[in-house]
């Protein structure tokens, strides 16, 4: 079961930009010992969970003198409504997500932990042989305005097709993918896993792209509040350092390993092999001092640009954007792509260097 990556309509997106000018205050923080981060089921972000229930959380943050409440919220879109509004001072998303809902709504947020990038977890399937110049004339479903649709995007530009050439795009909830891939009128999708795996099971499914196509496209984060984070530097080091020690006790074959993908693989409604294939197709940053040469990369702002271009194009970059530049986005190096007077967007990579360099 899967809640990630499903954006805002656009009433929904009006609404947040509302909401979050009204909570603006309060979500500016001060000094304060109590924060929130609400997480939704996903491969790269089950971590959070087991931080809550294994205690590890609470050791680092009592390291700082502070409490950190990790909350699971079932709806993924649900989780980042509320941190923009101000419920929560940290949330897990995606980049595109961040882009289109806090930061186009006006909440100033930074990237604390670059989790991992999706590598093969998101596909292009459709029924029978053929290649992607086949989608021509062809329907697809999809979650729309999801990074499902994304990577469709990214998929048809890579055959010189544009979504006009599609007959259509009907959207469909990762709740009904499975059943109405069975139907006979389906005759293409795109999704993520583990709906991939059960879909590509089936005699007649073929693969055609996937996030692999664009490594490190598709980014998982832990975003939190950049005035919280600025006013709370312990609220950041701890969620860090409990990340990281997760990390490593995740990549490690050790029993404790082992019983940590357990249990991750359980709380997500797989098994510990279930839970390990889907690991084999994310990009997860184990080492930190891998996330931050992500992060640092020239390929970065490129991304964010493509990202930008999409979310403009489909109308959900913010109320009114009058283009695709409308939010600016600020890189480790100092650049900004988009408007550098409206920043609402950081990749801030100097909590991931500390957990690097030993010194959280």
């Amino acid at each position: 079961m899967s809640f990630k990556k499903t954006l805002l309509s656009l009433a929904a997106a009006a609404a947040i930009s509302v909401s979050a000018t009204l909570s603006a205050t309060p979500a500016m923080a001060e000094k304060k010992t109590e924060f929130k981060v609400a997480w939704s089921i996903y491969v790269g972000w089950m971590p959070w969970g087991y931080l809550e229930d294994s205690g590890i959380m609470d050791k680092w943050a009592d390291k700082y003198g502070i409490d950190v409440e990790i909350v699971q919220i079932n709806d993924y879109v649900e989780s980042i409504n509320l941190y923009t509004a101000g419920e929560f001072d940290g949330v897990s998303a995606t980049n595109m997500d961040t882009l289109s809902i806090p930061a186009g709504g006006g909440v100033d947020t930074t990237a604390l932990i670059v989790g991992d990038f999706s590598n093969g977890n998101d596909a292009v399937i459709v029924k029978g042989d053929g290649g992607l110049a086949d989608l021509k004339g062809k329907s697809v479903n999809l979650v729309e305005l999801s990074v499902s649709h994304y990577l469709l995007a990214r998929a048809l530009d890579s055959v010189g097709l544009r979504e006009a050439d599609l007959a259509g795009v009907v959207n469909t909830s990762d709740a009904d993918m499975i059943a109405a891939y069975a139907t006979d009128d389906v005759e293409a999708v795109v999704t993520w896993n583990p709906l991939v795996s059960e879909i590509l099971e089936q005699p007649n499914a073929t693969k055609l792209f996937d996030s692999s196509d664009i490594p490190g496209e598709i980014i998982d984060l832990m975003v939190v509040n950049t005035q919280t984070l600025a006013d709370n530097p312990e609220f950041g080091k701890a969620l860090t350092g409990a990340w990281y020690e997760v990390m490593a006790l995740m990549a490690s074959d050790t029993p404790e390993g082992v019983a940590a993908r357990t249990a991750m693989g359980v709380a997500s409604g797989t098994d510990l092999a279930g839970y390990d294939a889907q690991l084999a197709s994310t990009e997860m940053f184990y080492d930190p001092a891998d996330a931050v040469a992500f992060t640092q990369s020239a390929d970065l702002p490129k991304t964010m640009v493509n990202v930008a271009n999409f979310l403009f194009e489909k109308g959900i970059l913010g109320e009114g954007a009058p283009s695709a530049d409308f939010i600016g986005v600020a890189y480790p190096d100092g650049s900004v792509t988009g408007d550098p007077d409206n920043v609402k967007f950081r990749f801030d990579p100097s909590f991931m260097a500390m957990a690097a360099d030993g010194a959280l």
